[in-house]
């Protein structure tokens, strides 16, 4: 049941930290958008290249989570410290509150572990241009797959969470369930990118969803504690 229940709030994480999602990725998505051919750009045929977008980057957000999910298993079962695991978790539910404070504006430590990122993005950067531009849902794939190693604290916070949970399966599904949450967004994003861009960057729709964030992470606290 807890399982299930993680899956949910993570769901619930990516659909919330949309207003981050579109701030950080819109721009990506709507250049991928506007750089296709033309002829690609209209109707029911650019879906096959925001599909192939983002598909791949959820694709490497769960190979990450099962990267992290089994970092996760050797601290807890080689360390010899029979509480590691609930350490992690607490950490995991401290740095929900940290990406709900992020996300409602509150406070910007996260953009600083963005920053530890930067460097593995400056290696794979160059390679995301060789798919460049985009004319083939193929390429829009490999693309995507580069595209979700991005630094982002929204990823990060939750790759924290798939480190709590000890098991390479569970991290992927945490990671899937994260980026299935912030399909709609960036979906949309590509089809209506200036109406949802607009939206999402309404002070009052950060705060509610930094709010909820936050509240997950004191649930999940109060999880550990009680």
């Amino acid at each position: 049941m807890l399982a299930e229940v993680s899956m949910l709030s993570a769901f619930l994480v990516g659909l919330l930290g949309g207003v981050h999602c579109v701030g950080m990725c819109g721009g990506i998505v709507g250049a991928l958008s506007l750089g296709l051919p033309s002829r690609e750009r209209v109707g029911a045929t650019r879906w096959k290249y925001l599909l192939a977008y983002n598909a791949a980057r959820i694709a490497s957000y769960t190979l990450a989570g099962a990267l992290f999910g089994g970092i996760g298993w050797l601290a807890a079962n080689w360390s010899g410290l029979h509480q590691a695991q609930l350490w992690l978790q607490a950490l995991a539910a401290l740095f929900m509150v940290a990406l709900g404070l992020y996300l409602g504006g509150w406070w910007q430590g996260l953009a600083h572990i963005e920053q530890l990122g930067a460097s593995l993005w400056r290696r794979l950067e160059p390679l995301g241009r060789r798919f460049l531009p985009i004319a083939t849902p193929r390429q829009a794939f490999l693309l995507g797959l580069l595209w979700g190693w991005l630094p982002c604290g929204l990823v990060y916070s939750v790759l924290v969470w798939a480190i709590s949970t000890g098991n390479p399966l569970h991290g992927a599904a945490l990671l899937l369930s994260f980026g299935i949450g912030t399909l709609p967004n960036l979906l949309a994003m590509g089809v209506a990118a200036e109406t949802l861009s607009r939206r999402v960057r309404d002070p009052r729709t950060r705060r509610f969803a930094g709010g909820m964030v936050i509240l997950f992470g004191i649930y999940s606290l109060y999880r550990l504690i009680g």
